[in-house]
């Protein structure tokens, strides 16, 4: 295949090199598109196997930051694909750029930050393109809405829950006062809060975390959107509250017919919700399947680092951290991000970043292990200990 031609060819020039890969040994303008190209079918491959159509489509999108002067790289190239009654979970550490890749979903980057290349279709819009508020207050709210991870950092500790909700019907849908009362109470009851003629007219520092989490959520599906997306809204949490404001969002979805993009780094949460799982890593997605594909076959190293360092009741072993840091995006990496701290890196890993390769219809992952000519790697122990437990168990918890 012409990828495998690319791919055998900037091997060799960087296991022949002395140095680090040079503008001479790098692929030419031609041979880059047609391995866009190719991580496009890559992508396309998957389309089939979903349930509904397509909602929003992100491709090579990038995105930058003016720190003082200094230039951070936060996304790299990131493409997805959200679909229609869907639950999509991207998976990470903190600061893997999660968060930043679905602001920019709804226009909600930091000044200072800016959508510097790729596409964000949306019922056939590039909202990449939109450079005026007026055009994403089509979109954000109405449309694709979001769950903040501190729902005290997105109440207003002077107005009362009820008119919070209330204003966002009245300002998007133009009721009357009334009117937007009466929606906000039923929104109150739908989410689970007792007594919401009463709980209508408090604040939220009368609440406790999980009913002002509530509050926000129903805030959020007040105008019925068609993607919500949940930034780790069981962060702050305990282990009971969790469970009851993700079954919470579940019920909604299937009741309201929702797409839900779930940003995490607890792989526990991943596999009770998840449809679909998209790992993140140094503003990349580097590996992208099903929940099975991800739990019972991962292929990236940085998905096996992730797991191996998930607790379950089970495991006897000691838990593997991940050594080092993530990379200083402001100097991003010349080969793959994870490289540093991959105890299985080869030389190509610091020198060139992978390519996509595809496992499956619905599973790829942008590693060299996956290349023909890589060395043969065994998944680490740890892992393959609990995806027999998993096995056993009949699923993924």
């Amino acid at each position: 295949m012409k990828k495998d031609k690319i791919i055998e060819k900037n091997i060799e020039a960087a296991v022949d090199a002395e140095e680090t890969v040079t503008a001479e040994t790098e692929a030419t303008p031609s041979e880059a598109d047609m391995m866009r190209e190719y991580e496009s079918e890559i992508i396309a491959q998957s389309r089939d196997h979903h349930n509904g159509p397509l909602l929003l489509s992100a491709r090579d999108v990038c995105v930058k930051f003016n720190l003082r002067g200094q230039i951070l790289t936060a996304i790299r190239k990131a493409s997805l694909d959200v679909y229609e009654g869907e639950t999509l979970a991207i998976v990470g550490e903190s600061g893997s750029g999660k968060s930043v890749f679905t602001k920019t979903f709804i226009g909600m980057l930091d000044k200072n930050g800016t959508i510097d290349g790729g596409e964000l279709f949306f019922h056939g819009e590039d909202m990449a393109k939109y450079d005026t508020e007026a055009q994403w207050l089509k979109v954000r709210g109405k449309k694709i809405a979001m769950v903040f991870q501190d729902p005290m950092t997105s109440l207003n500790p002077v107005r009362t829950i009820g008119e919070q909700i209330a204003e966002v019907i009245m300002w998007h849908f133009g009721k009357s006062h009334d009117e937007a009362k009466k929606e906000t109470i039923e929104l109150l009851r739908k989410v689970g809060i007792h007594d919401p003629e009463a709980r209508y007219k408090q604040y939220p520092g009368e609440f406790s975390g999980g009913m002002r989490q509530r509050v926000v959520i129903a805030t959020a599906i007040a105008c019925r959107p068609e993607i919500l997306i949940c930034d780790e809204p069981t962060t702050a949490l305990d282990v009971t509250v969790q469970a009851q404001v993700l079954d919470l969002i579940k019920s909604l979805q299937k009741e309201l017919k929702m797409s839900v993009v779930f940003i995490t780094h607890d792989l526990g949460v991943v596999a009770n919700v998840a449809d679909w799982v998209a790992v993140m890593y140094a503003g990349k997605i580097v590996e992208y399947g099903t929940a099975d594909d991800i739990f019972y076959d991962p292929r990236h190293p940085y998905t096996w680092a992730l797991l191996s360092s998930m607790p379950d009741l089970e495991t006897t072993e000691k838990l593997d951290a991940i050594p080092g840091s993530p990379p200083n995006m402001v100097c991003p990496p010349v080969g793959d991000a994870f490289a540093e701290r991959n105890k299985y890196a080869m030389r190509i890993d610091f020198e060139m970043q992978p390519p996509q390769f595809a496992v499956s219809d619905t599973h790829w992952a942008a590693t060299w292990l996956l290349h023909p000519d890589a060395p043969k790697v065994e998944v680490p122990k740890i892992i393959t200990d609990r995806i027999e437990r998993m096995r056993k168990a009949g699923g993924n918890d």
